[in-house]
């Protein structure tokens, strides 16, 4: 009689345990069912927005980005890759140096390079102005970046004052005083301010070329910057000398150097003499 209790319980265990099996599996099955959907739904999202994306690879270009584009594709593409995505070993990428960067280098004749130095050298410019601008555009349009202010005279309302106080705490250890430039590390060297344009100067300062560092507006502002370059263009390269000789103005060194070898041969020379009268 017991085990007759016994398989009857046991019976009832199971057909209880049968409900419970089916619900758990039930669950697994919704689980998967919502994975699935919640995949297509990921997938038709990405389909929706994946052209978007494509399209910022070849985007929409103004008429004078164009002309850019095409001048960049017969000079620049060697060096700085399709798209100026740039190409180890031969020039670095474009993408987000802006405008600035490109007036800087190819109006200085910097760019395209004869060859591959330690630093761009100043060079008679390969483009006109209206192709530089063309350039400049097209990197701009591509990835954004810094950008020059409209007009030529960037330093008319500048003060001169505050400006050559500006250049010296900021640009003489590199540029010297007086604007010659010097020598830098590793074959580089800081260029004469002497034959740059008021453009270059700004598009200097915001790009910061070589081994010059960038002073955007958070480090100079642009009234700041419309001090140093009416100061640059105001003394630095209308200074008379009015002390004499300006030893090419590459300050307190060759100045030093000149003092040194003066003060030597006096100092012979005086030795010579009180040696012969004695």
């Amino acid at each position: 009689m017991t085990s007759d209790n016994d398989r009857r319980r046991g019976l009832l265990a199971r057909l209880r345990e049968r409900p419970a099996a089916r619900s758990r599996g039930r669950r697994r099955l919704g689980a998967a069912v919502r994975l699935i959907a919640a995949l297509m739904l990921a997938g038709g999202a990405y389909t929706v927005f994946a052209p978007g994306a494509q399209a910022q690879d070849n985007p929409q270009l103004t008429g004078a980005a164009a002309e850019g584009k095409a001048l960049f594709d017969v000079s620049c593409v060697t060096c700085h890759g399709r798209n100026a995505q740039g190409v180890e070993g031969r020039g670095p990428s474009l993408i987000g140096v802006g405008e600035a960067s490109v007036e800087f280098q190819v109006s200085s004749g910097r760019m395209p390079m004869a060859r591959q130095e330690a630093q761009a050298h100043r060079k008679p410019p390969v483009f006109t102005d209206e192709q530089t601008r063309q350039l400049a555009q097209y990197i701009q349009e591509l990835g954004g970046g810094p950008v020059v202010p409209e007009g030529d005279d960037l330093g008319e309302d500048g003060n001169i004052a505050s400006g050559g106080e500006l250049f010296r705490i900021n640009c003489s250890q590199c540029h010297a005083f007086g604007g010659g430039g010097g020598a830098l590390s590793s074959g580089k060297f800081a260029p004469s301010l002497h034959p740059a344009t008021d453009r270059q100067i700004y598009a200097a300062m915001l790009s910061g070329p070589q081994n010059m560092p960038v002073f955007g507006d958070n480090q100079l502002r642009p009234e700041q910057k419309a001090d140093i370059i009416a100061y640059i263009q105001e003394t630095l390269k209308h200074d008379q000398d009015p002390g004499g000789f300006n030893l090419g103005r590459y300050g307190p060194s060759t100045e030093g150097l000149a003092i040194f070898l003066v003060g030597i041969v006096a100092l012979v020379f005086a030795s010579l003499w009180i040696a012969g009268k004695s």
